[in-house]
């Protein structure tokens, strides 16, 4: 039995299995390619993050096919299993926790002692990412520069708050911070409010996006080359680059930003208008735009005043306009702009509740909610993959898995593991 091997029996095992396969590379299969539509099939990645950013890139990269192998401290797990109320029904995990986790296999394995087994993975694997403060899994043997020598042909994504240099690079990370430091929260809220978070951590979306593309580029680029290379992606870097047009209008124009609420800095109208019943947002980015929207809205006088005959104009004289607007915008309810739009070149929507968001008839007809069959409480519904292809395939294929649940699976079908091998990583508490 488990209890009865010693440690220098889990020792030997571990010697020996290191001995056998340490040299060996990542084989190439193309079996399972020829015979899937899925782009990343064949794909196999070594998941080492949690939280948001990480889980969000790889549930991309799952999505599209790859094999996620989402490592996980035994006990525990990803922190954002915690993270509730609300939790799945008869589970300890979050419906947070569910929202960037699909697609995956949980494998519990504690970093420390099982850093064998994280070599041996990586040799068999395509893509590592890791999201842990720089240095500290250089500390455990498992940084860059431990795994190169090891699989050589590995993608290895390194996914920070503060990038590998500077003054804040021991920091640890996270997006409501980053985006403090990095502008968004001072142009995020009311006008003449304090500064506000968005409703969901984009910093961290935008990240993991960042991460995923450069994951793929890496991956194509192995193919002509065939070596792999670190990645180096940071929450304020990301933060930054997604700064556009107020970042250039500082460094070019030497414009200092502010909150502008819904409205727009430099188009009106564009914001959001209250109604009878809730708010309408409406933009006009050209003069033509502005025209259909005062003719729908049945104030053709407004058309004829030349402090409102195009952009520039109605930029300078905004309060006069918007005024004349707000109170006009009052007087109907959502649906009934929408009815007096519909047909119009101009964009327009009003802002839903999330209620309203998933009943709204478009966006049940393109099927972005995907149901699926949990295996403890039934049927869960997630939103699923934000692009389509023509060819390939982008899919909800299986759920957020529970913790450990595939730990034997992975280390008996990728590693070939036996079973004492893996009674013994158990009874060690190496992995769960």
């Amino acid at each position: 039995m488990a209890g009865k091997i010693n440690s220098m029996k889990c020792f030997e095992l571990l010697s020996s299995r290191h001995s056998n396969h340490f040299l060996q590379m990542r084989p190439i299969t193309m079996s399972k390619v020829l015979h899937d539509k899925s782009p990343l099939s064949g794909i196999r990645v070594l998941d080492l993050t949690r939280i948001v950013a990480g889980p969000y890139c790889t549930m991309i990269l799952g999505d599209y096919g790859a094999e996620i192998l989402k490592i996980e401290k035994p006990g525990g797990g990803d922190e954002s299993r915690h993270w509730g109320p609300p939790f799945l029904a008869n589970t300890k995990d979050s419906v947070y926790f569910l929202s960037v986790n699909r697609n995956k296999k949980s494998v519990c394995i504690d970093l420390k002692k099982g850093r064998d087994i994280i070599y041996e993975l990586a040799k068999k694997s395509d893509v590592l990412i890791e999201n842990y403060v720089p240095g500290k899994l250089e500390k455990m043997g498992l940084g860059y520069s431990d795994i190169k020598p090891i699989a050589p042909h590995i993608i290895y994504c390194s996914l920070t708050g503060y990038g590998y240099e500077g003054p804040y690079a021991d920091r640890p990370g996270y997006d409501v911070i980053a985006a403090s430091i990095g502008g968004l929260m001072h142009i995020t809220g009311p006008k003449d409010g304090a500064p506000c978070k968005v409703g969901v951590a984009m910093t961290d979306i935008a990240t993991g996006l960042y991460a995923h593309g450069a994951i793929m580029a890496a991956l194509l680029q192995r193919g002509k080359t065939h070596e792999g290379q670190w990645i180096q992606c940071d929450l304020l870097a990301t933060q930054l680059a997604t700064l556009i047009n107020v970042g250039s209008n500082y460094l070019n124009g030497g414009k200092e930003a502010k909150r502008w609420g819904s409205e727009h800095e430099s188009i009106v109208p564009y914001e959001a208008f209250a109604t009878a019943d809730g708010f309408m947002t409406v933009g006009t980015g050209s003069d033509a735009q502005f025209l259909a929207l005062i003719m729908r809205m049945k104030l053709p006088e407004l058309g004829e005043d030349d402090r409102f005959k195009d952009n520039t104009s109605r930029v300078k004289h905004r309060d006069e306009l918007l005024k004349i607007l707000r109170e006009k915008f009052k007087g109907k309810t959502n649906r009934e702009w929408s009815t007096a739009f519909e047909g119009s070149p101009f964009p327009y929507g009003p802002i839903n509740t999330m209620e309203q968001v998933f009943d709204d008839p478009h966006i049940r007809q393109i099927k972005m909610v995907r149901e699926m069959e949990h295996p403890k409480m039934g049927k869960v519904k997630v939103v699923g993959p934000a692009v389509k292809l023509s060819y390939g395939t982008n899919e909800v294929r299986s759920t957020p898995p529970a913790l450990g649940e595939h730990t034997e699976k992975v280390l008996r079908d990728v590693l070939g593991y036996s079973k004492e091998e893996i009674d013994v990583l158990i009874d060690k508490k190496i992995i769960q």
